[in-house]
């Protein structure tokens, strides 16, 4: 059974970190866009947000097939922050289709 190198976790983990990061601000992007009327670019800025979250997820499943593969490897409070990141990003943006479609039938 093979270790992985907390360094190569951390990475991971600040991926998973700086690509949730950046959804999570491009879905405030489209909720600005919603408030001004410009549901076209709010989706738009919503599917660009999925591509940073398919990213972070991209990184995760990378880290669970090593750890399916037999590899282990340290959980630190980097890697539980990374996970809870994704999670609420994913959520917020799940918040924001469904804001769209309401500010769609408002407007």
């Amino acid at each position: 059974m093979s270790k992985l190198n907390p360094e190569e976790v951390q990475g991971v983990a600040f991926q998973i970190i700086l690509e949730s990061g950046d959804a999570r601000t491009i879905v405030h992007e489209a909720f600005g866009l919603m408030r001004e009327g410009k549901l076209d670019e709010a989706e738009v800025k919503l599917e660009e947000a999925n591509e940073a979250i398919v990213r972070a997820h991209g990184s995760q499943t990378d880290l669970l097939q090593k750890f399916a593969g037999g590899a282990s490897f340290e959980i630190d409070i980097l890697m539980v922050h990374s996970q809870d990141h994704l999670m609420t990003t994913m959520t917020l943006r799940e918040v924001a289709i469904e804001m769209l479609h309401l500010y769609s039938k408002v407007g």
